[in-house]
């Protein structure tokens, strides 16, 4: 996309009760109630503007409405790490914080920085996206309710722990089986998730995590998509000094699924098991091996759903 094609840069800081929103260069400001009807003026106020760009900040799911609303209009929509902002409001002396002057820093952020928006038509099943995250809270619960249970010797909230760590099972098995069922429900999912479940390593859930946490999968290149979920390394150098690579950013979310998904593929995956003895014969540390072959799976998930093709061993070696 042609980021200097637009002519109008807008922030939304989004709240659970409000939208406040700020335009530049007319350095116009609104407020719109954060329901589907707020929402629906927010969308139509932009639309009349001319080739806005949105910048949101993530948080946590609020945002997720208004995004999908943008995207339906065909309005761009950046959405943005808010540590990105915090930084730039710091560098640009914007050190006071409401609402009002948050929405302004986004708006800066947006005409100076040029964000790339989402793509058109990456916008993930609402539905799916919500079923994935459920889960991904109730088994942080579950685990920290087993983590408690080894701590505590008294039988009576032993077995307060045991029925709730029942229901937590149950509840998560429940969610898994909406989740499978919602995949085979959407078309576009469904194909999608067929050629990701190909890969030996990748189940029903990874594939459902990667297709609702990372809508954009196979319609970026490598590269873009390996920084999106956090496992592009970046350089540390300067002048003399020669740092280690590191990650930074991305989706915490899709580098948990991602995590679990390479583990299993260093064992039962010929491609990923090979590269991934080859970098531990050579020296690498294992974290470090681990997060190798995570970035080379996705490239090769990536690849595939460009193309739309199933896993080959050997093309894939």
């Amino acid at each position: 996309m042609n980021l200097e094609a637009f002519a109008s840069f807008c922030g939304v800081d989004v709240s659970e009760r409000q939208l406040d929103v700020h335009l530049l260069p007319e350095g116009a400001g609104a407020s719109f109630a954060h329901t589907v009807a707020g929402i629906g003026r927010l969308v139509a106020w932009l639309a009349s503007r001319e080739r806005p760009l949105v910048v949101v900040e993530a948080t946590g799911g609020l945002e997720r409405a208004l995004v999908a609303a943008l995207g339906r209009a065909g309005i761009a929509v950046a959405v943005v790490n808010p540590r990105q902002i915090r930084d730039f409001a710091r560098a640009a002396g914007l050190l006071a914080k409401t609402d009002r002057l948050d929405a302004r820093v986004l708006a800066l952020f947006a005409q100076r920085m040029r964000p790339q928006p989402r793509l058109p038509g990456s916008e993930a099943d609402a539905l799916l996206v919500g079923l994935v995250l459920r889960r991904r809270q109730l088994v942080v619960l579950r685990d920290a309710e087993r983590s408690r249970r080894r701590r505590i010797a008294e039988p009576g909230l032993r077995r307060s722990l045991d029925d709730h760590l029942a229901w937590l099972t149950a509840e998560i098995e429940t969610i898994e089986a909406a989740m499978a069922a919602r995949l085979e429900a959407l078309a576009a999912c469904r194909e999608r998730a067929a050629l990701l479940i190909s890969v030996p390593g990748i189940g029903t859930l990874t594939a459902a995590s990667l297709l609702a946490l990372l809508p954009e999968l196979g319609r970026l290149d490598g590269k873009a998509v390996a920084s999106l979920a956090g496992v592009a390394p970046f350089a540390r150098d300067s002048g003399l000094m020669r740092g280690r690579r590191t990650i930074w950013g991305g989706r915490k979310p899709v580098r948990a699924a991602l995590y679990m998904a390479t583990l299993v593929a260093t064992r039962h995956n010929p491609t990923i098991r090979a590269f991934h003895e080859r970098l531990r014969a050579g020296g690498k540390a294992k974290k470090l091996a681990i997060t190798a072959c995570m970035r080379k799976l996705l490239v090769i998930l990536n690849a595939m759903l460009k193309d739309r093709t199933p896993w080959r061993t050997a093309l894939h070696a």
